[in-house]
């Protein structure tokens, strides 16, 4: 496994946070890598992100979202799918950056699906394309897990197994 950068940047391409990860796996227009979360815990209000955590983090150069499957440690327990709507990733050999446009779509795994953060969105100035690119990035995430497609593959209905 090779290690990678991943810059986490605002709307406006300002890097705002960076961390490292080991990349999985690559395809032409994507990268899958290995991330430990190593920030203090992050409530979300349905699920807690604790130090330790094992994020497995897909980015595409040509989707406007990107997608962490988040498990409890290093334990196989799955605690969802946090999906950031972004622009495309810019993706290199070493590195990964992607625009955060603030709209997050949270998947339980039952395949439940939360919107998160449309006041922060409604907010940002942005085009009409960009907007509705990221609005189309919802809708097609929302078919990815009704579908189970990669990496979504996991969604477990409620009593199902």
């Amino acid at each position: 496994m090779s290690a990678i950068t991943v810059y986490k940047q605002d709307h406006q391409g300002r890097r705002v946070w960076q961390y490292h990860g080991q990349v999985l796996q690559r395809g032409s227009s994507w990268v899958c890598l290995r991330a430990v979360f190593d920030r203090d815990e992050a409530n979300l209000g349905l699920v807690v992100f604790r130090r330790g955590d094992v994020f497995i983090e897909w980015f595409y150069a040509d989707r406007w979202y990107n997608v962490f499957q988040v498990f409890e440690g290093d334990s196989p327990r799955l605690k969802g799918w946090y999906c950031n709507i972004t622009r495309p990733a810019h993706i290199a050999e070493d590195s990964v950056a992607a625009d955060d446009l603030e709209l997050d779509v949270f998947v339980l795994p039952n395949g439940t699906m939360l919107l998160l953060d449309e006041k922060e969105f409604g907010a940002l100035s942005l085009t009409p394309d960009e907007r509705m690119a990221a609005l189309r990035a919802v809708e097609a995430i929302r078919q990815a897990v009704a579908g189970r497609e990669p990496p979504f593959e996991r969604v477990r209905p409620e009593g199902l197994d």
